[in-house]
């Protein structure tokens, strides 16, 4: 079984992600990052989990043992990791965190020295080396050349700057009240900082985290809390971010859940009144709604699709040359502030758009309707090969002759498979979804 997933390693903590694997995992990431390095420094931040400090300090201890000196910054949004590892000048980064996940589970996500996720080829590399005991056996540092960890906790300044620095000095937040749901996670104190240093009226929700409470009830997978919050103190938006705040939910002055291809669109017009979007597109993903592709379209406006990570996102946007992309869950990326999916950096990109616009964030963030799609994730047991289902590709012809789009992809994270379809008679789509389901139920049993 491979050890990375979509996203990093991810799995419960103690069992998947336990002490021992961990500090191996370091061992191999730190041999890896030998060849390339020039400062011998990595950098370590975490979420708000309890089962951060067994991993952040079985992460110190295996890459001390190889020789690398650690950085060690306590809780910040993972965003904040990548672009830390580049301003401090570190060989690479890790984040701590299992993003939206419970309390329970735990991950661990890189970055090289200039902030990037790591490709597939990389991530295969270090596992190679996580899996030979002979080398990181022989790798392990003696005498003066073993490393050494500091704690650093004054970095949060850092990356507060550079996020409101994307925010346009003209504009001001004043008058504005905003509702921040921090998920009891990384962002519990950048978050409601920034929003009120750049003049909002700020009311906090989620961020108290006590090392369980982490997207508990709240946050990102829960907006209806910050629904109910933004009604309740008659705000003009909310903003909901998930426990690594990579990923960002929009709630508009009624408490609508905005969508997120509907988000991507509004902010992707602005950019371009704005004479800031780059390449004359944007890069969403295969779970995109067909009905941004229009919009976009409609706006002389292309639109790429990539397969499903925020990171596939961003080698599409460097491959096609544009600096705006993000996927429907809400990890939206503006490479020219961040270079992974940063909830802060996104909702002060919303926040810019209402402040500049005569209309409620009600009539600005819903620009066109959407298809009618629909989702359903199976539990499954085995990952068989998709292509190699007996009877796949008649199911295939039979949505596509109903002129519906269709996506089945297993989850990098879960013992999951998604299927999605999308057409523009519901009745008709719910229909084929029932088929849909029968059909992986019986081929995946």
């Amino acid at each position: 079984m491979s050890l990375f997933g979509t996203d990093g390693v991810r799995g419960k903590a103690g069992k998947k992600i336990n002490a021992l694997d961990v500090m191996k995992l370091a061992m191999a990431t730190g041999i890896y990052y030998r060849q390339f390095s020039k400062t011998n420094k990595i950098l370590v931040g975490k979420d708000t989990r309890r089962s951060g400090y067994m991993i952040e300090n079985a992460l110190v201890s295996g890459l001390t043992a190889v020789g690398f000196d650690v950085i060690q910054i306590g809780p910040m949004p993972t965003p904040a990791i990548a672009f830390l590892t580049e301003n401090m000048r570190c060989d690479a980064g890790i984040m701590i965190s299992a993003s939206h996940n419970p309390y329970y589970d735990n991950g661990i996500k890189f970055f090289d020295c200039v902030g990037n996720k790591l490709s597939n080829d990389k991530e295969r590399a270090i596992e190679k080396i996580f899996r030979d005991e002979a080398m990181l056996k022989s790798a392990q540092a003696q005498d003066r050349l073993i490393g050494k960890s500091k704690r650093i906790d004054d970095v949060i300044g850092r990356y507060i700057v550079h996020i409101k620095n994307s925010f346009p000095k003209p504009l001001s937040l004043a008058g504005k009240k905003v509702v921040v749901d921090c998920a009891n996670g990384a962002a519990y104190k950048v978050a409601p900082t920034i929003l009120q240093e750049l003049g909002a009226d700020v009311v906090v929700i989620g961020n108290n985290p006590d090392g369980f409470n982490i997207n508990e009830g709240c946050g990102a997978m829960h907006p209806e809390v910050l629904s109910k919050a933004v009604k309740e103190t008659k705000a003009d938006l909310g903003v909901a971010l998930d426990g690594d705040a990579d990923r960002v939910v929009i709630v508009d002055e009624k408490g609508h859940i905005i969508d997120g291809d509907k988000l991507i669109g509004s902010l992707t017009i602005y950019l371009k009144e704005a004479g800031a979007l780059k390449g004359n597109g944007v890069v969403t993903t295969v779970m995109s709604n067909s009905a941004l592709e229009d919009y976009l379209g409609e706006h002389g406006l292309r639109l790429y699709r990539s397969a499903v990570g925020d990171k596939n996102v961003v080698d599409m946007m460097m491959v096609e040359g544009v600096n705006f992309g993000g996927e429907q869950s809400g990890h939206i990326i503006f490479s020219d502030y961040a270079k992974t999916g940063d909830g802060l950096a996104s909702a002060l990109l919303a926040l810019a758009y209402l402040s500049t616009s005569n209309k409620s964030a009600s009539d600005l963030f819903n620009p066109f309707e959407l298809y009618p799609q629909k989702l359903v994730n199976l539990n499954i047991s085995n990952k068989k090969e998709i292509e190699s289902l007996s009877g796949i590709e008649e199911l295939k012809a039979k949505i596509e002759s109903l002129n519906m789009r269709h996506l089945f992809r297993y989850s990098g994270t879960e013992n999951k498979i998604r299927l999605l379809l999308e057409g523009k008679d519901k009745s008709t789509l719910d229909t084929m979804m029932q088929e849909a389901v029968a059909f992986f139920t019986k081929a995946l049993s």
